[in-house]
């Protein structure tokens, strides 16, 4: 019976005794399984995605992996509060949307008065020009 990826990944990060990066972890596991370029090229996302569902890992940010045991749950728990007071936080200013809405809107605003009072003057310039060479 061949292991699954994710009993490879559990195999590696056992093995260790720090927290093991993402990359090294789908590389360990590459190779563990004997898997091509071109077919880990199509698991990779569905080998992350299980990862993050499988209850023996946890992440410990910037894309470190450990096994859950070795965690208290203090430590590795995210208080869904603390994440939606964020969200709420950010909507009540606004402020950045504010700024992009402005940013974005910019290329779609019509030219000021200086701007056509000088394109107006271009062609005056222009239609002068052409009057005297034809004289």
């Amino acid at each position: 019976m061949t292991k699954s990826l994710l009993d490879y990944a559990f195999d590696c990060i056992s093995q260790s005794k720090e927290p093991v990066n993402f990359k090294d972890l789908w590389a360990y596991v590459v190779k563990e399984s004997g898997m091509d370029e071109d077919l880990a090229a199509r698991k990779i996302s569905s080998f992350y995605t299980n990862l993050m569902l499988d209850g023996r890992f946890v992440t410990l940010g910037e894309n470190n992996w450990d096994l859950r045991t070795r965690h208290s749950f203090d430590k590795v728990h995210i208080d869904m509060k603390d994440v939606y007071a964020t969200v709420d936080e950010e909507e009540a200013s606004g402020e950045d949307e504010d700024e992009d809405e402005k940013e974005y809107n910019k290329a779609f605003e019509e030219p000021k008065e200086e701007d056509e009072s000088e394109e107006e003057s271009e062609e005056e310039n222009e239609s002068e020009e052409e009057q005297r060479e034809d004289r």
